[in-house]
C-alpha cells in the first residue's frame, strides 16, 4: 500500500453539483472502477477512504474518491438537514464522469453517511448501475442514531435492488451486525455482512490508528462477492 502512486486530481465543472475528487489509476487496469465517498463529518482525504482506493488500484480498479457537495460548499462540520438531496445529485454526476473511463462494470461505495446516500440514490432511481452489473459497498452503515435502536434508517430498503456488500465493525454504535442482518430481510436484491471484529464505526481507522488488514479484508470479500452472478437469494455472513 506504501508504494501506491501519486492521484490525480479530478474535476468536473460542467455539471452542477460539480464533482471534486482524486482518482487513483491502476498499474494493470481490470477495466472496472468504484467511486469512494466519505461520511458526515470527513472528506474525501479520510484515511480509511485513502487506504482501500490505493488497496482497490493495487488490485486493478480505477478509483475516484471524491468530496460530496455538502463537503465542497463548507470545509467542515455535518451535512445539513437538506444536503441529502443535492448530495444525492452530486454522487449521480460523479458516476457519469466515471462511466467513460470504465470499459467494465462501476461500483459505488460509501462510508456512513456516504454509503447511505449511495444506497438510497439506487434505489431512488431503481439501480442506475445495473447497465453495468455493478453494485453498492456500504461501510459501516448508519443503521441508527447510537443508542437510538428504535429510529432506523431503512425505509428505502425495500426499494434497493443494487446487489450490495456491506462492512461493519462488531463495536459499532450506529447499528450491530446482529441488526444489520434483520434489517437486510427488507432488501430484495443479494446482499452479504461482513463484519471486522472489534472495530467501531471508523473500521480501525481513528486518528492515528490504521489498520493494515482492514483494506485486505474487504477487498478479498469485494472480489469474491462480486465474481458471481447471482441475481437473486441473499448471502448474510461474516
Amino acid at each position: 500500500m506504501s508504494s501506491a502512486a501519486i492521484p490525480e486530481v479530478f474535476t468536473d465543472i460542467t455539471v452542477d453539483p460539480f464533482v471534486r475528487g482524486l482518482l487513483h489509476h491502476p498499474a494493470s487496469a481490470n477495466g472496472n472502477a468504484l467511486l469512494l465517498t466519505h461520511g458526515a463529518g470527513g472528506n474525501c482525504n479520510a484515511p480509511l477512504l485513502i487506504a482501500l482506493a490505493e488497496t482497490f488500484a493495487a488490485a486493478g480498479y480505477l478509483v475516484l474518491r471524491c468530496d460530496l457537495p455538502f463537503r465542497q460548499d463548507r470545509p467542515y462540520g455535518p451535512p445539513g438537514p437538506f444536503d441529502a438531496k443535492r448530495d444525492r445529485a452530486g454522487l449521480n454526476n460523479a458516476l457519469a464522469a466515471l462511466r467513460p473511463m470504465a470499459q467494465g462494470r462501476i461500483f459505488l461505495g460509501g462510508h456512513s453517511y456516504g454509503g447511505r446516500q449511495s444506497s438510497i440514490l439506487c434505489a431512488e432511481q431503481h439501480d442506475p448501475l445495473s447497465k453495468k452489473n455493478a453494485g453498492l459497498l456500504l461501510l459501516s452503515y448508519p443503521l441508527h442514531p447510537p443508542r437510538k435502536p428504535q429510529q432506523l434508517r431503512t425505509q428505502h430498503f425495500p426499494d434497493l435492488r443494487t446487489p450490495t456488500l456491506f462492512v461493519q465493525g462488531t463495536r459499532d454504535p450506529f447499528g450491530s451486525v446482529a441488526e444489520l442482518e434483520q434489517s437486510l430481510k427488507l432488501i430484495p436484491s443479494k446482499t452479504k455482512v461482513v463484519s471486522i471484529e472489534g472495530a467501531g464505526h471508523d473500521l480501525g481507522f481513528k486518528g492515528k490508528s490504521r489498520s493494515e488488514e482492514v483494506p485486505n479484508v474487504i477487498l478479498s470479500h469485494f472480489q469474491a462477492f462480486f465474481s458471481t452472478q447471482v441475481t437473486a437469494g441473499r448471502v448474510s455472513t461474516s
